[in-house]
């Protein structure tokens, strides 16, 4: 063990040698760019960033001269997408309620902010993602019976039932798996970042994450090494106003998330997040920037969750309906709707039609993943280690003979054999 610790030293040690000479000037390190004063002033709280918005709350162009950089075709593509999202899940959330699945968690209102900044990205851009941001995988063409299978751990699962429903992961689409707890995927997207940036390789990292898991030590322990070790790295903050049961004004102070960049001597963004136009162009410069100069950006996406944080939260005990009523003017769906229908390019009888086809594909999908069988009990462990410990053989073995003479109490006819 001990000349292993050894080994990993005598690799990692000289790499932050390097680093640390590197920022070193002939005076010593670099901290601080300054001036010097002899007047005593206590440093109020600087100006707000302002928004990023192309469409307004009734889909106009806030400014008719500003290019949107998108044509038709890519439009109502997006717009598809954000409309097959909400009627998933609609029936999923459903399901859940008839106890069908163990749990869900619906992205009503947050449509625009993975589909938007998705639609900017390459393909192969690496995504750490928290666990809203299905309108990625949407975009990136992720079958539905994917996702409907992993809800559901069946047998065709490509997490092999390991996961709760809705943790999504595909390596085929560069897709980092989801974990639960808040903030660990924001560290580990920067390590990626900072590997892509020695391999060369023009691909960029993005981390999507809650304001909420924004306080979490993980967010600041990223942020400070992309800025050290200047990674190609968006941090998209999706900030929809509640962490769970808290509220905005309760978690922070200050302006928001993206003003916290400046203190970590990061760049920063902050977007109208249901304005769908206005995340795509933001995510797009975003890109651009990062991989240009090699350092990280924070875009902050301000939004709003109508629905409950989960199935297992009713948010009525902590808001107001007339709050969440409140924010249906600011629903992303119905702006870009509005402006699709003012250049005549969307219409009722097509979203009627494409609502209804997206509602067969979805309970297609859903019947037939419920009758597919559970993978094979052994997979819980499996895919732990490259070379099973012995003692998860030994918790196998116990297992095995357990199910062989208690075999009349488990549905094993239900899993794959």
């Amino acid at each position: 063990m001990f000349s292993k610790y050894r080994n990993f030293q005598a690799v990692v040690q000289p790499i932050f040698r390097r680093l640390s000479t590197a920022l070193k000037t002939d005076e010593g390190v670099s901290q601080c760019n300054s001036n010097y004063t002899s007047t005593l002033n206590i440093h109020e709280p600087g100006n707000h960033l302002p928004i990023f918005r192309i469409l307004n709350e009734d889909g106009q162009l806030n400014d008719p001269s500003v290019s949107l950089n998108l044509d038709e075709k890519t439009l109502i593509s997006m717009y598809k997408c954000m409309v097959s999202m909400k009627e998933t899940d609609k029936i999923l959330y459903e399901c859940q309620r008839q106890g069908r699945i163990s749990f869900y968690m619906t992205h009503y209102g947050e449509e625009a902010a993975s589909v938007g900044s998705a639609a900017a990205l390459n393909s192969d851009d690496l995504v750490f993602s928290q666990y809203r941001e299905v309108g990625v995988l949407h975009w990136r063409g992720v079958p539905l019976d994917d996702l409907i299978n992993q809800c559901f751990g069946n047998e065709e699962d490509l997490g092999k039932g390991k996961q709760m429903p809705i943790h999504y992961g595909s390596k085929q689409h560069s897709f980092v798996t989801i974990s639960s707890p808040l903030a660990t995927q924001i560290p580990q997207a920067v390590g990626a970042a900072y590997a892509f940036k020695r391999a060369k390789n023009d691909r960029c990292v993005i981390t999507y994450f809650g304001e909420g898991a924004a306080s979490e030590g993980d967010a600041h322990a990223a942020f400070n090494f992309a800025a050290t070790l200047e990674c190609p790295v968006i941090f998209f903050c999706r900030n929809n106003q509640y962490a769970i049961s808290t509220c905005a004004d309760e978690q922070y102070r200050g302006d928001g998330i993206a003003g916290r960049a400046a203190g970590y001597g990061i760049s920063a963004i902050k977007v109208d997040g249901n304005d769908i136009i206005a995340v795509y162009q933001a995510t797009k410069l975003a890109r651009e920037f990062i991989l240009k100069n090699n350092k990280p950006i924070v875009m902050e996406a301000l939004t709003y969750r109508k629905g409950h944080h989960s199935t297992s939260d009713d948010s009525t005990a902590y808001r107001s309906k007339t709050e969440i009523e409140n924010w249906e003017s600011k629903d992303p769906l119905r702006r870009l709707k509005l402006f699709l229908q003012d250049n005549n390019w969307w219409n009722e009888e097509l979203e009627n039609a494409y609502k209804s086809d997206i509602k067969k594909r979805v309970l297609s999908s859903m019947a037939m993943a419920e009758k597919k069988k559970k993978p094979n009990w052994k997979e819980m462990f499996n895919d732990v280690y490259n070379e099973m410990p012995e003692n998860l053989k030994e918790q196998m073995k116990y297992m095995e003979d357990h199910l062989s003479k208690y075999n009349q109490h488990y549905p094993l006819e239900n899993f794959k054999s």
